[in-house]
This record gives C-alpha cells, sequence and structure tokens, in this order.
C-alpha cells in the first residue's frame, strides 16, 4: 500500500556538508534523549546515520562521549559534527487515503494530549522502506502543532497510540513511562490451550540480534530485563486462547517473543509465529497478526486517572466468533474488552 506521494531526487545530485555545530539545551528540550535531539537539529539526515556519529563519540555532551539513550539537563552544552547530507528535495506529503484513515483514527484530544486507534498496517514513523506514517500523517494534518510520539507500536498492532502536542507533555509522559506509570494492556490470540493460568513471564531479551538484515529479538540471560503478565480471556478448545497481557516493560517485540517463549506463539505472527497454525488462521479469515493495544491508563493530570480502551476490530472480533462457531460453542453476541480494574470513567474530549 503505497503510503506517500514523494517527488524523486534528481540524479547525481551533489552531497553537502553541514558545519560544527554547537548547542545549549533549553528549558523546552531538557529530558529529551540525545539520539532524538540530535535527530531534530540534523533534519532529514537518516536515523542510522545519527546513531553512527553518536555512537563513534563524535557528538559531545559537556566535552564528553554520551550514548543514544542519554537523557539532556538543562544547559547541557552539545557538540554536533559535520555531516554529510543531500539537498533537500521539495517536501513530500502523505497519500490522501492515509491522511484520511489517521484522521479517522483519533478518538481522544485534549489540549495536551491526542490518542489513537491505530489501525494495523501503518507505520507510527517512517523508515524502512516507508516515507510517511502515523506522525507524520498527523503533522501534516496539524501544521501548527508539535507533536511527538509518546511510545511506539508495531507496525501490524492496532490499538491505543499516545501523541503529546507539547514538549512538556512528551517529557512528564516518558518520566512515567521510565517509572513505572504507565498500565498498558493488549489482547492477543495464541496458539493451543494456555494451561498456566496467570503468569507472569520474566524473561531478558536480546533486541540488537539481526537475521538476514533484519532485527529479532530473542530471549537471553544477557538481554535486557522484560516482564510482561498473561492472562487466559477465553478458550477455543485446543486450538487457541485468548489472552489479555500487561506490559512491565516496553521492549521490541516483547509480547511476540515472550508468547513464543511460552510455547503459545502469536496467531498471525510471521516473524516469531507456527506456520501451520497461522495457516489454519488464514482458513478462518485472519489476515493480520492477533495483536491489539487495548488498554493504557496512567495518572495524568498529577492526582487524576486518566484511562481509555478501544475494542477489538472488527476483522480481530470476526476471527473468534469463527473460532465459536468451529469448537462448537454459542456463538458470541459481540466482545466485550476485560474490564481494567485500575480504569477510571472515560475521559471526555474538551
Amino acid at each position: 500500500m503505497p503510503y506517500a506521494e514523494m517527488p524523486l531526487p534528481e540524479p547525481n545530485a551533489p552531497d553537502i556538508r553541514t558545519p560544527v555545530q554547537h548547542f545549549e539545551v533549553g528549558a523546552e528540550e531538557a529530558g529529551q534523549r540525545l539520539d532524538n535531539y540530535v535527530q531534530k537539529r540534523l533534519g532529514d539526515v537518516p536515523r542510522s546515520r545519527v546513531y553512527r556519529v553518536i555512537r563513534k563519540g563524535e557528538v559531545r555532551v559537556n566535552g564528553r562521549r554520551a550514548g543514544p539513550e542519554t537523557r539532556l539537563q538543562l544547559n547541557d552544552r552539545i557538540r554536533i559534527p559535520p555531516v554529510r547530507v543531500l539537498p533537500q528535495a521539495p517536501p513530500g506529503r502523505p497519500a490522501a487515503h492515509l491522511s484520511a484513515a489517521i484522521g479517522k483514527a483519533v478518538i481522544y484530544e485534549d489540549e495536551q494530549l491526542l490518542v489513537l486507534d491505530k489501525p494495523a498496517g501503518i507505520a507510527v514513523h517512517g523508515g524502512s522502506g516507508v516515507s510517511f506514517g502515523v506522525i507524520e500523517a498527523l503533522r501534516a494534518l496539524r501544521p501548527q502543532e508539535s507533536l511527538e510520539l509518546v511510545h511506539r507500536l508495531d507496525r501490524d498492532t492496532s490499538g491505543c497510540l499516545l501523541i503529546a502536542r507539547h514538549a512538556g507533555t512528551l517529557r512528564g509522559l516518558h518520566a512515567l513511562l521510565r517509572e513505572d506509570g504507565f498500565e498498558k494492556r493488549y489482547l492477543t490470540l495464541v496458539q493451543g490451550k494456555w494451561n498456566l493460568g496467570a503468569k507472569r513471564i520474566d524473561v531478558p531479551l536480546r533486541t540488537d540480534t539481526r537475521v538476514g538484515g533484519e532485527r529479532t529479538v530473542r530471549a537471553a540471560a544477557s538481554g535486557k530485563a522484560s516482564l510482561s503478565e498473561f492472562r487466559p480471556v477465553q478458550f477455543f478448545g485446543k486450538t487457541a486462547t485468548l489472552m489479555e497481557v500487561t506490559l512491565r516493560t516496553g521492549r521490541t517485540h516483547q509480547i511476540r517473543v515472550h508468547a513464543q517463549h511460552a510455547g503459545h506463539p502469536v496467531a498471525g505472527d510471521p516473524k516469531y509465529g507456527d506456520a501451520g497454525f497461522n495457516q489454519d488462521m488464514r482458513a478462518l479469515g485472519l489476515s493480520r497478526m492477533f495483536l491489539h493495544a487495548h488498554s493504557v491508563s496512567f495518572p495524568w493530570p498529577p492526582g487524576r486517572e486518566f484511562s481509555i480502551n478501544t475494542p477489538l476490530p472488527p476483522e480481530l472480533a470476526a476471527l473468534l466468533d469463527a473460532l465459536s462457531t468451529r469448537a462448537r460453542t454459542p456463538p458470541r453476541r459481540g466482545f466485550k474488552a476485560p474490564d481494567n480494574p485500575r480504569r477510571a470513567a472515560p475521559p471526555r474530549a474538551r
């Protein structure tokens, strides 16, 4: 599906070398990660090149080397080295169908936040062969706003996605994420009958492995601490189980790899799933990965509870109906997401 209408660059266009740049971190920038700060300063330079100059030690914070994940403090002094860039082509624009889909996906907004029910199949940002994603489409629709992703979802995952409308909001929400102040819940269908009950899977994950040039996450003692809480919601005989998963950490592909590690891979997962199970689910109409971010809760503003959830998309609910019919159980009359014990009254757009 084309995501962009992008003009082609002129062939053999000469590259340009930027000068050495020096900056001082202001109040609106304090708390940002170094890689995000440098990316904004360099504009259209590929993110891979940003990581390269940081890891080579060419970017300095207060005269010292620093890692991409370094959180910047007020009045930090930043040196960015010369970087070769191509002349900027005329800006592209999101395709009309992408802009329309993202515009319709906004389910809540106030002065500080947007919440989207992200459709499956749309990346949250451009890259990896996709010129535009959710954030670029939103910025095109709202050019006067400074919109930033609060967190990410895999391209094939649907559901709750938070967008900050101000730098201060972004810093505050990132602080909550670091302090485990968020509760994010997902619904997923896994292979087989889950006999483990309510299960905490505390298995470290390595997220820096590449197979055939693609990132592949794997369970490994040398990985980063990763914790997921799985709870069965509905059984479909020995074929499959609908699960609710609460994330306590936010590693790349965490639910998918933890489910695989437990011996119950996610339905429709092309990377970590079971080929035979996926084929069986396709025969029942599944055309995507069954993973949906159905609920997010956190204290916001301070002293109050913000909670919002989204229902299963029709194509996933239809699969559950098909499984119920095949298992000779009474047809479901609409799926209701499990209650969130921390859920406050649904927020209303102000």
